[in-house]
C-alpha cells in the first residue's frame, strides 16, 4: 500500500515540475514579445527563510500588497490597518513571529527604497486608486479610512523606486487650503 502511495506521490512531483516548466517557457515567451525587462518582473526571495526562536516560529517575507509572499510563493495575508499604519510599500521585507500562543507579531525588517509622489485620491470599481504619470495604483481601503482621505482630497504616496507596483502607499492626507 504504501508503495502505491509513494509512486502516486512521485507522478505528482513530476507532472508539477512539468507543469511549472511549461508555464515557465510560455512566461518566457510572452516576455520576450512584449519586451518587458526581467528585472521589474522579478523578486528575489533567496534571502527568505524560516526559523524557531525559543518556541515561537519567524517566517520571513516580501510585501505585495495585501500579501506576503513566502520563498515558497505562497501568498499570505497582511492585517489591512497593520498595512497602513506602518505605511507598507509592495517590495519591503517583512518578519512574521508567530509565538507559542499563536499571537501573530508582524516587523518591517527592510524597507525597500521610496519615492514620494502627491496625487488625488479616486475611486475606480470600488477601489481606491491613485494616478500618477499615467500609471494608476491601487490604494488599501483601510489607509485612505485611517487618514480619513475622500474621493479628490490630495494625498501623499509612497512608491518603490525604481520598481514596477501596483499599489501605493499612503504617507499623509494633503490639508485643503
Amino acid at each position: 500500500m504504501k508503495k502505491k502511495t509513494i509512486i502516486a506521490i512521485k507522478d505528482f512531483i513530476t507532472t508539477a515540475e512539468q507543469s511549472i516548466k511549461n508555464a515557465k517557457k510560455l512566461l518566457s515567451e510572452i516576455i520576450k514579445e512584449e519586451n518587458i525587462p526581467i528585472r521589474d518582473l522579478e523578486i528575489d526571495t533567496s534571502w527568505l527563510s524560516s526559523y524557531k526562536n525559543n518556541n515561537d516560529k519567524i517566517i520571513e517575507w516580501v510585501f505585495s500588497w495585501e500579501y506576503m509572499i513566502w520563498a515558497d510563493w505562497n501568498k499570505y495575508p497582511v492585517p489591512a490597518n497593520y498595512a497602513s499604519k506602518s505605511k507598507l510599500v509592495q517590495w519591503d521585507k517583512l518578519k512574521l513571529t508567530i509565538e507559542s500562543n499563536w499571537k501573530m507579531i508582524y516587523k518591517q525588517i527592510e524597507p525597500i527604497e521610496r519615492e514620494t509622489k502627491i496625487w488625488l485620491v479616486a475611486k475606480n470599481w470600488n477601489k481606491f486608486q491613485v494616478i500618477i504619470d499615467w500609471n494608476s495604483y491601487n490604494l488599501l481601503t483601510a489607509a485612505v479610512t485611517h487618514f480619513k482621505a475622500e474621493i479628490w482630497d490630495s494625498v501623499s504616496v509612497l512608491l518603490p523606486k525604481n520598481k514596477e507596483a501596483t499599489y501605493a502607499a499612503i504617507d499623509m492626507l494633503i490639508p485643503k487650503e
